[in-house]
């Protein structure tokens, strides 16, 4: 998404879709969620100026749309913006996909747990996507550290020990989520089920 040969989309214009599908919203309230004191400046910070040139490329490749103006009391006219079914598919389907690369855990992934705890859904499925996705990566990067020798066995141990570390993370927020979800009203806990935490290095 798109498929007609433009670029692919950012990530912030990924994640003002998503926000633009929770429901019918103004590009000034996106960007103070982004702000340093909004709920997901404390994730990622874009500027004002970012989240507006994004609303105008998703607007023009069909993934939102503009319902306005709607205009306030003694306040000039304001634009709403709202996700067009397209925009909400290609938005499921994002939300869902774990990422590529070790480096977008801290940017891609972590906005897309931030996103999916907006909007009240579980985690689950993307942190087990995600773990299946780094499994070969990190048994790869092994490889990579028993078969190097000086500065390429330095930089394959760091990369190594830093898909360990991310792996790790994975594991207990999967456990978490599942805890959580078993907790939830109206769910059938089988705690004799759920898995133990996993083991952390020295115990």
């Amino acid at each position: 998404m798109p498929d007609n040969g433009e670029r692919p989309l950012s990530l912030i214009e990924w994640v003002v879709l998503c926000i633009a599908c929770e429901k019918p919203t103004y590009g000034s309230v996106i960007a103070g969620l982004f702000s340093r004191g909004g709920s997901l400046g404390r994730v990622w910070q874009v500027s004002r100026a970012g989240v507006y040139r994004a609303i105008e490329r998703l607007e023009r490749l069909g993934l939102v749309r503009t319902l306005g103006p709607q205009r306030a009391e003694d306040a000039p006219p304001h634009w709403m913006i709202t996700a067009t079914p397209a925009g909400r598919k290609a938005a499921r389907v994002w939300l869902r996909t774990p990422v590529a690369h070790g480096r977008e855990v801290r940017s891609e992934l972590m906005i897309k747990l931030a996103l999916l705890d907006r909007a009240g859904d579980n985690p689950q499925d993307l942190l087990r996507r995600q773990l299946a996705a780094f499994g070969p990566l990190a048994a790869a990067l092994a490889d990579r550290v028993l078969a190097t020798t000086g500065t390429e066995h330095t930089l394959a141990l760091w990369r190594h020990e830093m898909m360990s570390g991310t792996i790790e993370f994975l594991d207990q927020a999967a456990w978490q989520a599942e805890l959580a979800a078993a907790s939830r009203p109206g769910s059938h806990p089988r705690s004799h089920q759920l898995p133990l935490p996993p083991p952390r290095e020295g115990s």
